[in-house]
């Protein structure tokens, strides 16, 4: 759905508003992004390794399997991000001051009222998790421990989702850095102190999770409510008009459903992979870690174009997302031909830092070429979620999300019972490749329908 209409559009043009879209501008917002998603992974080594070093097995697992609850939880309502930096974005293109605070406070409500539900439903949340996950005995309770006191950070969480989401908008990708290290690096440092040198084990783990959380989003605040401008501040009639907030809605609802199928993709491909044994089920593991490191990099570019191919649509300029569009697939491609070769030479090297099972190892030597492949199939997928979320085109992601779907599942049937693993990893890249073709299929008559005006 979108909310910006292609009535004048021309007009805009004409004050102004056009921008030149350079390497240095998209850099300037992938990098950064970059660098901030690749301290996630880092926090999860630092509890890991916290837990781990108390020498509770039972603990270790209980935080393995709450960390996969949270992932599930808030990663299906990571649409509040991608919401929030596309309608910001429009507006900055626009230079509607006044337009930005309002989506920010339209956002910051929908968080806040996510977050409340979140944890009044916690109970819930926490026993059906404990029920998909199937852990029992002490395993239950360190996941129950940890889910408990997590939780409870919950609307901070997603108040971060709007916090990031307003940044990236309008292009400030060091700030959006500054405030992940700043999340990440207070969780790190006080898992460590709470976890190791307080002795507070898996709950030490997850209160620094919390704390980290709730810094962030009150210095984020901060930083956001600095950024206005108070003679253009919105009344409350404004942010909560209702046709504003059913158009926000409808975008977060044709994301929030993407996401979803999203993840059953995923986790369709480790139930699959279940059936081939524990240690292909392994190596699949260890070979995912392949294609976590190339999505840092496209997530980066993803966030590039969403903010500037936003931004042209508000400033009603067809050259700046053309030319957005033409770098970010630029970037997106070399880097991912780059990566895969060199999982390609040194992947057998990683494999072996990654697990010392031999048997592990050859066979993720032997799959290690699909892994290397998923960042370039992914590259163009990537980079068109980027696209559609910045024009707020939300309807036509999700119906080519589910068409995608449909053909990873066509894929499976014919590709799995043939080629066993090799299937499974085949059909994997096959759904990538169909995600990114589907929607640049689209690309040429969304743009036309939107620039329509201005030609």
């Amino acid at each position: 759905m979108e909310l910006t209409g292609d009535s004048g559009i021309k007009a805009q043009e004409k004050e102004g508003l056009a921008f030149d879209v350079t390497h240095r501008l998209v850099l300037s917002i992938a990098v950064p992004m970059t660098l901030g998603f690749v301290t996630t992974p880092l926090l999860g080594v630092t509890d890991t390794a916290v837990v781990g070093r108390t020498g509770d097995a039972a603990a270790l697992a209980g935080l393995a399997i709450g960390a996969v609850l949270f992932d599930l939880l808030f990663g299906s309502l990571n649409f509040l991000r991608a919401s929030t930096t596309a309608l910001v974005a429009q507006a900055f293109g626009r230079r509607d001051e006044h337009e930005q605070q309002a989506v920010f406070w339209r956002s910051f409500v929908l968080a806040l009222a996510f977050g409340i539900i979140v944890v009044l439903a916690s109970p819930l949340l926490l026993t059906a998790g404990l029920k998909l996950m199937g852990p029992e005995g002490r395993v239950a309770e360190a996941t129950a421990t940890y889910f408990s006191i997590r939780i409870l950070a919950g609307p901070f969480s997603l108040l971060n989702f709007t916090l990031l989401g307003f940044i990236l908008g309008r292009g400030r990708g060091g700030t959006g850095l500054f405030l992940q290290a700043l999340l990440n690096g207070t969780n790190i440092i006080l898992s460590i102190y709470l976890g190791l040198i307080l002795d507070w084990g898996i709950s030490g783990v997850a209160w620094g999770t919390a704390v980290g959380e709730g810094l962030a989003a009150v210095v984020g605040l901060a930083i956001v409510m600095r950024s206005f401008d108070k003679s253009k501040s919105p009344r409350l009639a404004e942010i909560f008009a209702r046709h504003q907030l059913v158009a926000l809605i409808a975008i977060n609802r044709d994301l929030l459903v993407r996401t979803f199928v999203l993840l059953g993709a995923f986790t369709l491909l480790t139930r699959i992979g279940t059936g081939f044994g524990p240690e292909v089920l392994a190596a699949n593991a260890v070979l995912m870690n392949f294609f976590m490191v190339a999505s840092f990099y496209l997530d980066g570019m993803a966030n590039a174009a969403e903010q500037i191919t936003g931004r042209a649509i508000g400033a009603g300029h067809r050259p700046a997302f053309e030319r957005a569009v033409k770098l970010t697939a630029i970037w997106s491609f070399g880097l991912a031909t780059v990566t895969a070769i060199v999982f390609l030479a040194a992947g057998h090297s990683a494999i072996a830092v990654l697990t010392t099972a031999e048997n592990v190892r050859a066979l993720a030597g032997e799959f290690l070429p699909w892994a290397a492949l998923t960042s370039v199939t992914g590259a163009l997928a990537f980079q068109m979620d980027g696209v559609f979320i910045g024009s707020t085109w939300s309807r036509e992601m999700r119906n080519m999300m589910l068409a995608a779907f449909a053909g990873y599942l066509l894929a499976l049937a014919v590709l799995v019972p043939a080629l066993g693993n090799h299937g499974l990893w085949l059909a994997l890249n096959v759904f990538l490749a169909l995600r990114g073709l589907f929607l640049l299929a689209l690309l040429p008559r969304k743009l036309d329908q939107t620039f329509a005006a201005a030609q």
